[in-house]
């Protein structure tokens, strides 16, 4: 049975004391609860190690927001997966609209990516999603088709089901603007059908695809419910305990 995630995208927020206020709050409201999904909280690079070791990472995993696409050596500024596998992280974020449009990561280095966090025990959780203009013209379901295959159809089998998949809408991350939750499980269950094509049937059913794009507390119980959607990639809702915590409690 595929596994119901909640993950918080901090993108670059927080500072480090900011941080770990948070991550320990959310410890805090955890403790007790019988929670029916795993919960992640994706943070910057500088906070990873110290968040790890101030909260119970069995109850909640910590994820890095991004990788470096060389395994060591002369790279200035970047961070590999090994140092994130070092920190305590368990997760990392890749491929997310942000990187892809602003520091223009390409599919190629997207697979460099998945590879070298799959080499270093991490699960990647794989970003695709189309921009407005792509849904309007019809071309969401083909755009998501050639993100997947372009970068993570060359795993094998084994290395494949060890992702997660979060499909972002980019016209309706931090817009106010959701997909709705037909329009969600419409094209959740394309991706998993997409896998299946690839991978076979109990591979896709596997496979946990989450949502993400202004996932909140109002919406997350509705979206949660559909048939293919197995959680949220949540951004700016993941900063507070109090706007998360009923996003978690929404399983």
């Amino acid at each position: 049975m595929r596994k119901n995630v909640v993950a918080g995208n901090w993108k670059m927020n927080t500072t480090l004391p900011e941080g770990l206020a948070l991550a320990k709050g959310l410890d805090e409201a955890l403790k007790g609860k019988t929670v029916n999904c795993d919960v992640v909280i994706g943070t910057p690079f500088t906070h990873l190690a110290s968040v790890a070791a101030a909260i119970d990472t069995t109850k909640i995993g910590v994820a890095a927001e991004n990788c470096a696409d060389h395994d060591k050596g002369a790279y200035t500024g970047e961070v590999s997966a090994a140092m994130l596998a070092s920190t305590g992280a368990k997760y990392v974020i890749l491929g997310h609209s942000e990187r892809r449009a602003y520091y223009h990561e390409t599919a190629e280095i997207l697979k460099t990516k998945v590879n070298l966090a799959l080499a270093n025990g991490l699960t990647p959780i794989f970003c695709i999603g189309e921009v407005l203009e792509e849904r309007e013209a019809g071309k969401h379901f083909e755009v998501v088709e050639e993100q997947i295959k372009s970068s993570l159809f060359e795993l094998s089998t084994e290395d494949f089901g060890k992702l997660i998949l979060a499909y972002e809408p980019v016209w309706a991350i931090g817009t106010g603007k959701t997909a709705t939750a037909d329009q969600a499980q419409e094209i959740h269950a394309y991706i998993r059908k997409v896998v299946a094509g690839k991978y076979g049937q109990a591979v896709a059913d596997d496979c946990s695809i989450l949502y993400g794009g202004s996932c909140n507390a109002s919406n997350a119980e509705e979206l949660f419910s559909k048939a293919d959607v197995d959680g949220g990639l949540i951004g700016g809702a993941s900063l507070s305990v109090d706007k998360f915590l009923p996003i978690i409690e929404a399983f």
